[in-house]
């Protein structure tokens, strides 16, 4: 695959990314940084998309794989803003909340979550982050109820 073929399946599929993003990371400066590594990382390993999934789905495998390692990578740092976010960050009362409650969960958690928001099946769910469909299935109700729990708070 060329350069001008990835900058395509890229740009077609960059809202997967965004939204990785804006799960795994805070300030807006971060989740620039995530973004590139991302696509860094998805530039790097091209080569070993063997076309028997969805190019989408090969995608969320690496930015999801991309997204906890550097997370755990980092130090952590506590930024206060009084600032308002840009246009681009502003979301309803509602989709704020579900990001701040999505934000608890664990790694592994927020990953299925973000799959199945996505309205991936299980059996997609499960080749992304190497679990059966069945396992995808125990997992997703455990996490929804735990949503529903943090929600109540």
């Amino acid at each position: 695959m060329d350069e001008t073929q990835f900058l395509q399946l890229i740009g077609q599929h960059q809202g997967i990314i965004h939204k990785i993003c804006r799960l795994y990371r805070n300030s807006k400066e971060d989740r620039e940084d995530l973004f590139q590594e991302i696509v860094f990382q998805l530039w790097k390993s091209i080569g070993t998309y063997g076309g028997t999934a969805a190019f989408s789905t090969w995608m969320y495998k690496v930015a999801l794989s991309t997204a906890i390692a550097t997370y755990r990578k980092r130090v952590p740092k506590i930024v206060y803003s009084d600032v308002l976010p840009d246009r681009a960050e502003v979301l309803d009362e509602r989709g704020a909340e579900l990001f701040e409650v999505l934000r608890k969960l664990k790694d592994d958690e927020k990953a299925i979550i973000t799959l199945y928001l996505e309205g991936l099946s299980y059996k997609g769910m499960g080749e992304i982050i190497g679990v059966t469909e069945n396992s995808v299935g125990v997992k997703l109700n455990r996490i929804k109820a735990k949503v529903q729990l943090l929600f109540k708070k």
